[in-house]
């Protein structure tokens, strides 16, 4: 089982099918603040979610991680499928509301972002966010991310379309702005 420490507080460990019912628990408490949750969602998806990620992971094409604060799983990172022809990525993230405000998403971004450029050696990785959702854009910004624009109506959330921000971090802008 794959498992990295970023503090005494803070573990990141992949996310495996006998951590399905955890995840979903932590669904089930945001379901109402998050739109982009989707309110039918089942234990059962849960798990062939993991499944298709393990999958993903095996191929060399993914990682998905669940993040725990001390030893409670509070959310989850990870590279969405990796497109090697290009050395890109997109990250996504979620975190449980009684989990937000700790910096355990930046913390766990910056540690899957210097992974993907010094150890996969990818070159682009892409973080798009609703418009609306001023937590979420904040960790990009944070990270030094340059915004590359808004794409309209670009995702159904639940029943509506958003427009979403694109973020964009190349290894290059991130070795410059790290090794300082």
């Amino acid at each position: 089982m794959f498992s990295y420490t970023i503090s005494g507080e803070i573990e990141l460990r992949l996310l495996e099918e006998r951590h399905a019912e955890q995840v979903f628990a932590l669904i089930v408490e945001d379901r109402e603040r998050h739109a982009e949750l989707d309110k039918d969602l089942s234990l059962d998806d849960v798990r062939k979610k993991i499944r298709h990620d393990l999958v993903l992971l095996a191929d060399n094409k993914g990682l998905n991680v669940g993040v725990w604060y001390q030893g409670i799983l509070a959310g989850t990172v990870r590279y969405h499928e990796i497109d090697w022809p290009n050395k890109s990525t997109e990250l996504g993230y979620w975190v449980g509301v009684a989990f937000e405000g700790l910096g355990l998403i930046t913390k766990t971004c910056r540690v899957l972002i210097d992974y993907a450029f010094k150890e996969l050696g990818l070159n682009r990785i892409v973080i798009s966010c609703a418009v609306g959702n001023q937590k979420s854009r904040a960790i990009p910004e944070r990270l030094g991310f340059t915004q590359e624009g808004i794409l309209r109506q670009s995702e159904w959330l639940q029943d509506y379309f958003t427009d979403m921000a694109v973020y964009g971090m190349l290894a290059s802008e991130w070795r410059a702005k790290n090794m300082s």
